[in-house]
Order: C-alpha cells, then structure tokens, then sequence
C-alpha cells in the first residue's frame, strides 16, 4: 500500500536526520554520562520505525536493504567477543581498560574498550527492534 502523506515525508525526512544525529551523540556520551549503546540503539530504531511510518515496508526495504537478524548476530559477536579479550590478558571477564590517543584534528581522545562492547549492544537493539517491527508489519 503506497501512502500519499507528503507533509508527514517532509517532515519524517528532517526529523530523520535529527534523530540519528542525537543517537550518535548519546551514543558516545555514554561513558561519562547518561547514554551508550541501548539508548543510542533505541534512538536509532525509533528514527527507523518513524521511516516505515511514513512510507511503506516495501520502500523501506528498497533503501535499507538489511536484515535485521543479521545486524542482531554481527552485535552478539562483537559484545561476546569484547568480553572473552580480556581472556587474553588475563584479566577478569568484560574487564575494561582506556587510554589517552592524539590525533591530528581532534586531539587527545580517550579510548575505551568498553565503546566496543556499547557497538555490539547499539547493534543487538538495532537489529532486535527492527526485527520486531517488520515482523508485526508484514504480518497480515
């Protein structure tokens, strides 16, 4: 069923951008502050579901031809793997560690193993909630 409501698109394509950008943004403030790889994950879903909101499954899937279970198993691999590296030095297991790296435009960073763990929750809720909601949309 193709939708004619041109005021929600517009808008659902300014919004859109809005959305992901606030999602990065609480996704790397996550380490000091509220934020981190649920919540951005969340963000990110919600910005996609108001996508098919818009328009219909069909075109969704046209531009975003991804699925979801596999975004959902790639996030498993990376979390599960975060925490069995800390096998491999001795340490306890999800034991994290950071350090201080500079880089040419942005200056001293702070690095963090746990940002990596935080990609794999991003991705297991992004994939988990999209699956969800294409499972209920399609389901006639």
């Amino acid at each position: 069923m193709k939708s004619n409501d041109v005021i929600l698109q517009t808008v659902t394509n300014i919004v859109l951008f809005i959305i992901l950008m606030f999602s990065v943004f609480i996704f790397f403030n996550g380490h000091h502050e509220p934020g981190g790889g649920f919540i951005g994950g969340l963000m990110t879903s919600s910005a996609l579901v108001l996508l098919l909101l818009a328009y219909d499954l069909e075109t969704v899937k046209r531009v975003l031809p991804v699925d979801f279970k596999h975004v959902t198993a790639a996030g498993l691999l990376v979390a599960v793997g975060t925490g069995m590296g800390s096998f491999f030095f001795d340490a306890p297991f999800l034991s994290q560690t950071y350090g201080y790296r500079h880089f040419p435009v942005l200056g001293e960073l702070e690095l963090a193993t746990a940002l990596i763990f935080d990609i794999g929750v991003y991705l297991v809720v992004v994939g988990i909630t999209l699956t969800i909601i294409q499972t209920i949309g399609e389901d006639r």
